[in-house]
């Protein structure tokens, strides 16, 4: 008698990883939109990529393999790689482990592909025989499988031996190129190739930013990674002026202007994925350093739950979002993901039966259903003058990506006081320094008091790696000094998963303040700082520093990285 199958959901409860109300509404999404059930729950936060995989394993009966674990290293001296080429290997995201007589074991992300091991089964002429992996071991372990790790390291190493390159050491060797020069060097094969390496490790890493930066005898290549830059070994210094061309040229930049900063941009496509590279240079005295921003859209997170709101802080937002009129304001210094957290509220809250209008500098991310509008200063067109327009246009929500300047709060607030959601950010240590910081600008306390819905403070902190976290037990210095209650907390440790930095991704915190009628009246008669934030936590206020803890108590991150980021930011 055939087995049956056990159901994923229910396999999940059994593990305790959803409840029966979250796979309920899970379900009655999947009947709308046809998606899988596990895509779904990972969309709404509930669960993560790794745990449906697991599950999956269990209910197909197949073995689950982690990279961390070492069982995504396929047998050598078996020709695995000329049984299943590199670009099939990709495109359908699997990877051959091992060959015995006539069986192939292969690592797939989605098992259930029938057609895909049909396909195999004729190319190779094997039984397949399948396991199971995530989709983001898989991929790490095909790129080192196939070898293309090693092809940065080849082009730097062969840098330091291309003699056609070479000047004479005394000479200024930015400025001694003619422009035919530099179009002729960086269109040479070995510049064009070390740039796109360069490129395609930074996004296979999952950087955030590459910088490339000129000294006297050297240059310096970095890569930001979860917030902290790391250094890769760099090409030869007589390159620079080939590979700034190079970058130049893809974001149609002038490569003859060499005294001023520029600004530019490129989309580049990499397993498939959709790549948006923003680009940025300014003259140091060794020559022009470069920095390229990488959006890769696929690796960021646009749904609330995704983000790390605590469930308190998202029914809080939630609310706020909701809100016919108002001004809604997340704050936080550069790089604090306030601009994904507006995207994701945006994307939560789009209608066919709402007008929504941004307007940006630059725009970050493209949304169906959404009018994106990028200012350009240049030629007058400020977020002062696009928001002016906005409100002959009949919209029912704003995003402003930043208010700067007076006049652009006064348009947002008087916006907000005539029937339009706007929400924007602001550079601010916490979130009550921002009603100060719109008094600073110039705003009347009544009209901010008048308008202010809900401010919200974010940072990011790094998650702590999932295949190598450890455990200790909670010092009573740190239970006494944090409030902490649970006896194990989680430290790094460092894996080849993690590239050995024991963490692996970033998660939000925040700090949410509702503004009530007794905070109004208070921003209204112009209170000081101290009054508004005691009175902001006898509402309930979680600072920045609490909120951190908490995901340092549930094995998000360690204590450690959430002192580090919020002591930084003023906590206490």
């Amino acid at each position: 008698m055939k087995k049956i199958r056990e159901k994923l959901g229910q396999i999940l409860l059994k593990e305790g990883l959803v409840t029966e109300e979250q796979l309920e509404k899970a379900l009655e999404i999947q009947k709308k939109d046809g998606s899988r059930l596990g895509d779904t729950l990972i969309n709404l936060g509930i669960v993560t990529e790794k745990d449906i995989v697991i599950a999956m394993a269990k209910q197909l009966s197949i073995p689950y393999a982690s990279y961390a674990k070492g069982l995504l290293k396929p047998a050598e001296n078996q020709d695995l790689a000329k049984l299943i080429p590199e670009d099939c290997a990709r495109k359908s995201i699997l990877l051959p482990i091992s060959r015995h007589l006539n069986s192939l074991t292969v690592a797939f992300m989605d098992p259930l592909d029938l057609i895909t091991i049909d396909n195999l089964k004729r190319m190779t002429g094997c039984e397949i025989n399948p396991i199971i992996a995530t989709k983001s071991d898989l991929q790490r372990a095909i790129t080192e499988f196939y070898g293309k790790e090693d092809l940065l390291k080849d082009a730097i190493s062969d840098s330091y031996e291309l003699e056609e390159f070479k000047i004479e050491k005394d000479k200024d060797q930015d400025q001694d190129l003619s422009l035919d020069d530099l179009i002729a060097r960086a269109e040479e094969a070995p510049v064009v190739k070390l740039v796109d390496l360069i490129l395609m490790q930074a996004i296979r890493d999952r950087a955030s930013d590459i910088h490339i930066e000129p000294f006297k005898n050297k240059i310096n290549i970095r890569y930001r990674i979860d917030g902290v830059l790391y250094e890769i070994p760099p090409p030869t210094r007589h390159l620079l002026p080939a590979i700034v061309s190079r970058i130049k040229i893809l974001s149609n930049l002038d490569i003859a202007e060499r005294r001023l900063p520029q600004d530019g941009a490129f989309y580049v496509k990499v397993e498939n994925k959709g790549i948006d590279i923003r680009v940025s240079t300014i003259p140091a005295i060794f020559g022009e350093k470069v920095v390229m921003r990488i959006l890769d859209k696929s690796a960021t997170p646009l749904n609330l739950g995704d983000l790390g709101f605590d469930p308190e802080e998202l029914e809080k937002f939630r609310r706020s979002i909701s809100s016919p009129n108002g001004l809604v304001l997340i704050t936080g210094p550069t790089g604090s993901g306030k601009t994904t957290t507006l995207y994701a509220a945006l994307n939560e809250i789009k209608s066919p039966h709402k007008n929504i209008s941004t307007v940006e500098d630059p725009v970050e991310y493209k949304m169906e259903g959404i009018n994106q509008v990028q200012i350009k200063p240049s030629i007058g067109f400020t977020f002062a003058s696009a928001l002016r327009a906005f409100l002959r246009q009949d919209p029912d929500i704003i995003m402003v990506g930043e208010v700067r300047d007076l006049e652009t709060a006064q348009i947002c607030i008087r916006a907000s006081l005539t029937g339009h959601l706007v929400l924007s950010t602001l550079h601010t240590n916490d979130a009550p320094s921002a009603i100060s910081r719109l008094i600073d600008i110039g705003l009347e306390p009544y009209l901010i008091s008048s308008s202010l819905i809900m401010v919200g403070a974010q940072r990011l902190v790094r998650r702590l790696c999932p295949e190598c976290k450890e455990a200790y037990e909670t010092t009573p210095a740190l239970a006494k000094d944090f409030g902490i209650k649970q006896e194990l907390l989680y430290k790094p440790k460092g894996c080849d998963f993690c590239s050995h930095t024991g963490y692996r991704g970033r998660v939000a915190i925040y700090e949410i303040i509702m503004v009530n009628d007794k905070l109004r009246e208070l921003i209204a008669r112009g209170a000081s700082l101290t009054e508004i934030k005691a009175k902001s936590k006898e509402g309930g206020l979680r600072s920045l520093l609490e909120s951190g803890i908490r995901k340092a108590e549930e094995g998000m991150t360690s204590v450690e990285e959430v002192l580090s980021i919020t002591l930084v930011a003023g906590e206490s």
